[in-house]
């Protein structure tokens, strides 16, 4: 994490010390969150719509903050030794000192955007570079103008790569994020209908993640699907080199795809290079896809093909991205964390693709999908009639959610279950479910659609 001098943040940042001593160090990074807070960090004051951290400035001190990066003094603030700096903008201050930061380390960058997939990627990216490097890659999914530059601000000096995964919602933040990181490698997972509602259109979203392959230098590499409508258009705005990925083509590719109830197994494949079996414990052609991604990330760095596969195999993957647990003999898939209509067409094709015996059921269970404005009504509309069309048994919850089971009731009004209220499905779904069936539950963050199956069952 970063260690320099209270002066060295007041250069990088352009504040003015206001009280301390600018020869003092801070030792133990950056943080923004009072309730987390190392001894002996910089406390970063950050404003926002509806709070204000210079309201808990006194908590800092007594977290043990060495120094209090502000953009104002509050009258009432005891200090004491710690040193006070002031700027104009908290936020652009800190983004500053990350660009510094990001000078001084010297390591090689992997930035990571698309509209589904980016966590996942970071995951075996991670887990694959740390094969032969010391990595540091974004915690959870703090991928937005705040959690880029703290993942940026945590990193050791010893490091070598760092994974940045950056998202977005508006147009025009992709590229301030670019800045701060500098990327050498670039990933581009997909390009879908998430946050279309603020960006109008599958060509502005491109366009918008576009900014990542505009920003790599000649010598960095730009990994994009192969099956992805884009890739052409991105290897036209790149200096770097392109290097596409996919089930049975691309420059690295899986062949000989099989898949089970807990994972996929496939020979990678590195043309040029050579082949390696591997095992992933999780289901699904695009997590196949998503541990390509991360496969032409080490072979953009020169790892070996038996290296990366060792990497894949022992990925750790962030909680709520497709998990699979067993409760009372029933199989159930948590990829609650977030949703858009690519990503939950993705789930439901994975239970299609799943093999049931002896009558067993597949059930979805599916929450609203946010940030699709206009186009809320009809996308919510055709994923349900594609979950019907997959065969699956389809259980809609939230009032949000209600336009998914209309969709599936235009091509079969049997197997669609609508509840607005959380408890009733939780209860039909312990009545309705038994040993062998399975059962996935997905939706946007805002639709908590977790609270429906950690209700209905236990993880074990």
């Amino acid at each position: 994490m970063m260690k320099c001098s209270i002066q060295t943040i007041c250069d990088a940042t352009g504040g003015i010390l206001v009280s301390g001593n600018g020869d003092a160090m801070v030792v133990a990074g950056v943080s923004t969150d009072t309730r987390s807070l190392p001894e002996g960090c910089l406390f970063v004051a950050l404003v926002g719509e509806n709070f204000d951290a210079h309201d808990f400035l006194a908590k800092s001190v007594e977290g043990g903050a060495a120094a209090m990066l502000v953009s104002r003094v509050p009258e009432d603030l005891e200090a004491g030794e710690r040193a006070v700096i002031q700027v104009d903008d908290t936020l652009l201050a800190l983004q500053r000192l990350a660009r510094w930061y990001r000078d001084k380390l010297g390591v090689v960058v992997v930035g990571i955007t698309g509209s589904n997939g980016k966590t996942t990627v970071k995951d075996f990216t991670r887990s694959v570079l740390g094969q032969r490097f010391e990595v540091n890659a974004t915690k959870g999914n703090l991928n937005n103008h705040i959690g880029v530059p703290l993942t940026i601000l945590s990193t050791d000096e010893n490091a070598e790569v760092i994974v940045v995964e950056m998202g977005m919602n508006h147009p025009g933040e992709i590229a301030p994020l670019c800045e701060i990181v500098r990327p050498h490698l670039g990933i581009i997972t997909n390009v879908g209908t998430a946050h279309i509602e603020h960006l109008g259109s599958r060509d502005a979203i491109a366009e918008e993640k576009g900014a990542l392959a505009r920003c790599l230098p000649e010598v960095g590499t730009l990994l994009v699907t192969a099956g992805c409508d884009y890739a052409n258009y991105y290897q036209d705005r790149t200096l770097a080199r392109t290097v596409t990925v996919g089930n049975g083509r691309g420059m690295v590719r899986a062949e000989a795809l099989v898949f089970d109830k807990n994972g996929a197994s496939f020979n990678l494949v590195v043309e040029g290079q050579g082949q390696s079996q591997v095992r992933v414990n999780v289901v699904g052609r695009h997590m196949v896809n998503n541990a390509l991604l991360a496969a032409g990330a080490g072979v953009a760095l020169g790892l070996a093909v038996d290296e990366i596969a060792v990497g894949l195999e022992k990925a750790e993957l962030t909680s709520g991205r497709l998990k699979r647990f067993e409760t009372d003999g029933i199989t159930v898939f948590d990829d609650t964390y977030n949703a858009n209509p690519e990503s939950v067409k993705a789930a439901i094709d994975v239970m299609a693709e799943q093999v049931t015996t002896n009558g067993n059921t597949k059930t979805v269970v599916l929450g609203m999908m946010a940030e699709l404005g206009r186009f809320a009504e009809e996308m919510h509309k055709d994923v349900g009639r594609h979950a019907v069309g997959q065969g699956v048994r389809l259980v809609t919850v939230g009032a949000e959610a209600a336009p998914i089971a209309e969709g599936g009731r235009e091509l079969n009004a049997q197997g669609v279950n609508h509840f607005d209220d959380y408890s009733e499905a939780a209860a039909w779904l312990r009545k309705e479910l038994h040993a062998g069936d399975l059962v996935l539950f997905k939706g946007s963050r805002m639709a908590a659609v977790e609270t429906v199956m950690n209700e209905a069952f236990s993880k074990n």
